[in-house]
């Protein structure tokens, strides 16, 4: 099918754009290429795609494009939805990080949510069949239920982050009613592996091990991550291009809407310490952390733990991957990609 993915010089973009056209489909990719983080890790993610920053076709695969184009841009995405006619969308675009959204409010509200409306009125007005779209574990806060399930309460966000995320959500639940737009919204636990993003936990503790750099360890360690190889994520994704949801009521769970929506949780179902987490980077590299223990920060939560039910019934599918077989795959692709 003809799919759209945004997002297609991030982290997870990337994955799904090459799996996507090695399944056979014809992509269109699109990023604005934002200095949040190393513009050169976006290029390289791209170049690796046979693609150019200017734009045009791949070099490596048929059937997959790129175009330089902000999805806070309506008119460039009104323009791009009407004259491309995708089947499919997957919207992965939005600016990242939990801490970031302290210091920088504002980004967050016009890439996550001005952003979301043009990839919905896109959808409204030009017939899109499916609309799958990246939402994130952070939405439920500080639930103190685990793991946590799609049917939980999620209205107590501690970021904004968090919660354009669940604005997101919302969004597409209102849409879906309104117009009957089938969107499937998909809650991500800490993504990790190769081409990894430079904010994260997994980069930031390798990087600085590997420089013997001591490492911080927020709120003393007492924090637990449902850690998810990327791989993994991208594969429920393409898995859920064919089930579209439909209208009508559900019979396992008679209180959902009846509007062509869902939302499902992606995570190993597997969480772990962070101490934990640490030592088996420890065991990847070879080499013993120094540590510096700090308080908790603003915005972090102290667990996530992904109930996937939803998506084993539907898909047959769960995450797999051990952390240990992850985390190894990262850091030999870490010290490929920076010459260590």
């Amino acid at each position: 099918m003809k799919l759209l993915i945004t997002g297609i010089a991030g982290f997870v973009g990337f994955y799904t754009a090459k799996k996507a056209v090695e399944m056979g489909h014809e992509v269109y990719g699109i990023d604005n290429l934002n200095n949040y983080y190393s513009v050169t890790l976006k290029e390289a993610r791209l170049a690796e795609l046979g693609l150019s920053v200017e734009g045009g076709s791949s070099s490596k695969y048929k059937n997959l494009y790129f175009f330089k184009v902000d999805i806070s841009d309506s008119l460039e995405m009104s323009s791009l939805f009407e004259k491309e006619k995708f089947d499919q969308v997957i919207h992965l675009a939005a600016q990242a990080g939990v801490r970031y959204s302290i210091e920088n409010p504002h980004t967050y509200l016009k890439s996550n949510a001005e952003g979301f409306l043009n990839i919905l009125e896109g959808c409204r007005h030009n017939d899109v069949k499916h609309l799958i779209y990246a939402s994130s574990s952070s939405v439920y806060g500080e639930n103190s239920k685990v793991p946590f399930s799609v049917v939980d309460p999620v209205d107590h966000p501690v970021s904004l982050y968090a919660a354009t995320k669940r604005s997101n959500e919302l969004m597409a639940h209102t849409y879906s009613h309104l117009y009957g737009i089938p969107t499937t919204g998909l809650r991500f636990f800490t993504v990790y592996g190769p081409w990894g993003r430079p904010d994260m936990a997994p980069f930031i503790f390798v990087k600085n091990i590997l420089e013997n750099k001591p490492i911080k360890i927020f709120n003393n360690g007492d924090m637990q991550r449902d850690f998810t190889y990327v791989e993994d994520i991208v594969m429920a994704q393409l898995l859920l291009l064919d089930h579209i949801p439909k209208k009508g009521p559900d019979r396992d769970y008679p209180n959902r809407s009846t509007a062509p929506y869902v939302i499902y949780n992606i995570g190993n179902s597997s969480p772990v310490n962070l101490l934990d987490f640490v030592k088996t980077i420890e065991k990847c590299t070879g080499i013993e952390a120094e540590k510096i223990m700090m308080p908790s920060q603003p915005g972090d939560v102290p667990r996530t733990y992904a109930d996937v039910e939803d998506l084993m019934n539907k898909t047959n599918y769960r995450p797999t991957t051990k952390l240990e077989i992850g985390l190894s795959k990262f850091v030999e692709w870490y010290r490929d990609f920076y010459k260590i």
